[in-house]
C-alpha cells in the first residue's frame, strides 16, 4: 500500500483513493475476522501509509524550501505536512471501507 501511495502522488486524487481501496481490501482480506476487523485493519492500513507518505513528502518540500533559507524551508515543509495530513484521513476512510469488504469476503 506504500509503494502504491508514492505512485498515486502523481495523479492525486484518483491515485490514492484508488491506492486506499486496494491496500484496505487487501488488508482486511488477508485479516480476515468479519466485517469490523476487516474495517479496523483496512483502517490501520491506510493510516500507517498516509503517516508514511506524508512525513516524507514533508521532507522533500523542506528540503525544496531550503532555497528560500530556514523559513522557506519551515513553511514549505509545514504546508505539504498539512496536505498530507488531509490524505491520511482520505487514506483512512476508503481503507477501512474496503477493508470491512474484504474482511467479509474473507471469510
Amino acid at each position: 500500500m506504500l509503494v502504491a501511495g508514492l505512485l498515486a502522488t502523481f495523479v492525486p486524487v484518483v491515485g490514492h483513493v484508488g491506492a486506499g481501496l486496494i491496500g484496505g481490501f487487501v488488508a482486511g482480506y488477508v485479516a480476515g475476522g468479519g466485517l469490523f476487523s476487516g474495517f479496523w485493519h483496512g483502517l490501520l492500513a491506510g493510516s500507517m501509509s498516509g503517516v508514511v507518505v506524508t512525513l516524507l513528502l514533508a521532507t522533500f518540500g523542506g528540503l525544496v524550501g531550503l532555497a528560500g533559507g530556514p523559513l522557506g524551508s519551515l513553511l514549505g515543509g509545514a504546508g505539504v505536512f498539512v496536505v498530507g495530513l488531509f490524505l491520511t484521513l482520505l487514506f483512512a476512510v476508503d481503507s477501512a471501507l474496503a477493508g470491512a469488504i474484504g474482511g467479509v469476503l474473507g471469510d
